[in-house]
């Protein structure tokens, strides 16, 4: 089960979408490389779906069928080694980047309606939260500044840690 989302509405997911646009016409949309060629060709276009009539679980079900099996790692010592890529791939990617883009638009909304912050919140209940996003949940964040952090953070953790990685289930409301 994917985040709830509080401010996810028509309005929200309309500037979604320009911050998707942004980055197509940029040419900064993240490709995870868990995605095989079928899957990234399709990316843009099932995120863009999803934005505008879905949500995270939707998309994560569109992308089953479009994970690579394996991946390359390296071991401790340097060594390059192939590993199965876990069953939970396309929920992490689904709900990271579906989240990424919803945090985006929410920004660039309340910045539009002369609102300054947002706030931290658990949109995902998880077995074991993390101290340090546990921490994170009620503060509030500047909407321009967290913005501005997640457009040039694409395919790495934001500056800012929100949202906080992999899994954590936080995001982010209109206060």
């Amino acid at each position: 089960m994917g985040i709830s989302y509080k401010n996810l509405d028509e309005q929200t997911r309309k500037f979604m979408l320009e911050e998707l646009e942004r980055d197509i016409a940029n040419g900064s949309l993240y490709l995870s490389p868990r995605l095989n060629s079928t899957g990234q060709s399709k990316w843009a276009e099932l995120l863009r779906k999803a934005i505008m009539s879905f949500d995270d679980d939707w998309l994560a079900d569109q992308l089953r069928v479009y994970m690579e099996s394996h991946e390359e790692s390296r071991t401790r010592s340097g060594e390059m080694k192939s590993k199965k890529v876990p069953v939970t791939a396309p929920e992490t990617l689904a709900e990271g980047e579906f989240n990424r883009f919803y945090a985006r638009g929410l920004c660039a909304r309340a910045i539009a309606e002369g609102i300054s912050e947002v706030l931290v919140y658990r949109g995902k209940e998880v077995k074991q939260p993390r101290p340090e996003s546990q921490a994170r949940v009620g503060t509030r964040i500047a909407a321009k500044t967290l913005l501005e952090d997640l457009r040039k953070s694409q395919g790495v953790e934001p500056a800012l840690g929100i949202p906080a990685g992999p899994n954590s289930g936080l995001t982010i409301c209109l206060p």
